[in-house]
C-alpha cells in the first residue's frame, strides 16, 4: 500500500497537477518595507502570482516578459504579484532587480518560505492565477522555452485571455520549469 501511495505521488507530481485549490490569505512585506496582503487585491478580476528571483538565470530570462504581461494585462482588471521566497535574496537585492527591471508589481518578500509551502511552489517562475475568491484557475508556466524567440505556447497569456473571455482554461496545468526556490531550515 505504502508503494502504491508513493507511485500516486509520483504521478501527480510529474503530470504536473497540484493540490493547491484555494489560496490562503497572507501578509508579506514589499521590498519598501510596505505590509501587503492578498485581500488588497479582492478588486481585481484576476491576481497572478508569480514565485520570482533575482539570482535564477531561467527567472530573469522572464524579466522582460514579466513586464509586459502586467503591461497588457493591468488595464484589463489584471493584478500581478512577484514573491521572492528565496533565503539567501534580501530585500535590498530584490529591490535593486527590481527597480533595473522596471518591475511595476510588487515583489514581496516570503523571508520563511510560508507563501511558497502554502502554495507547493518550486521553482521560479512559477506561476498561480486565482480568482476573486482566491480559487486557483491556473498553475504552472508562462510559456514553453526560457528563450523567448524558441516560444511555442504562450500558456499564461493563453490562461488569461480564456479567462477575461468568459471561457473556461483549455490548460490550466502546465509543467513550471526554472532554479528551485532555496527554502530556509525548518527543523
Amino acid at each position: 500500500m505504502k508503494k502504491l501511495l508513493i507511485l500516486v505521488a509520483i504521478l501527480l507530481v510529474s503530470s504536473g497537477s497540484y493540490a493547491l485549490d484555494t489560496a490562503k490569505p497572507f501578509r508579506l512585506k514589499d521590498y519598501n518595507n510596505k505590509e501587503r496582503s492578498l485581500s488588497d487585491y479582492n478588486g481585481a478580476k484576476f491576481v497572478v502570482v508569480m514565485f520570482i528571483a533575482t539570482r535564477c538565470p531561467v527567472s530573469n530570462a522572464y524579466n522582460e516578459r514579466m513586464v509586459q504581461l502586467q503591461n497588457d494585462y493591468a488595464k484589463k482588471g489584471v493584478v500581478f504579484l512577484g514573491i521572492n521566497s528565496n533565503k539567501e535574496e534580501s530585500v535590498d537585492e530584490i529591490r535593486k532587480h527590481a527597480k533595473e527591471h522596471n518591475f511595476k508589481f510588487p515583489v514581496l518578500k516570503d523571508v520563511e518560505n510560508v507563501v511558497a509551502d502554502q502554495f507547493g511552489a518550486s521553482v521560479t517562475p512559477e506561476i498561480y492565477v486565482l480568482n476573486p475568491e482566491h480559487k486557483v484557475l491556473y498553475h504552472g508556466r508562462i510559456d514553453d522555452s526560457r528563450r523567448e524567440n524558441e516560444v511555442t505556447s504562450n500558456d499564461l497569456r493563453t490562461a488569461l485571455d480564456e479567462l477575461l473571455s468568459g471561457k473556461n482554461i483549455s490548460n490550466n496545468v502546465t509543467k513550471a520549469f526554472g532554479c528551485t526556490i532555496k527554502r530556509i531550515d525548518k527543523k
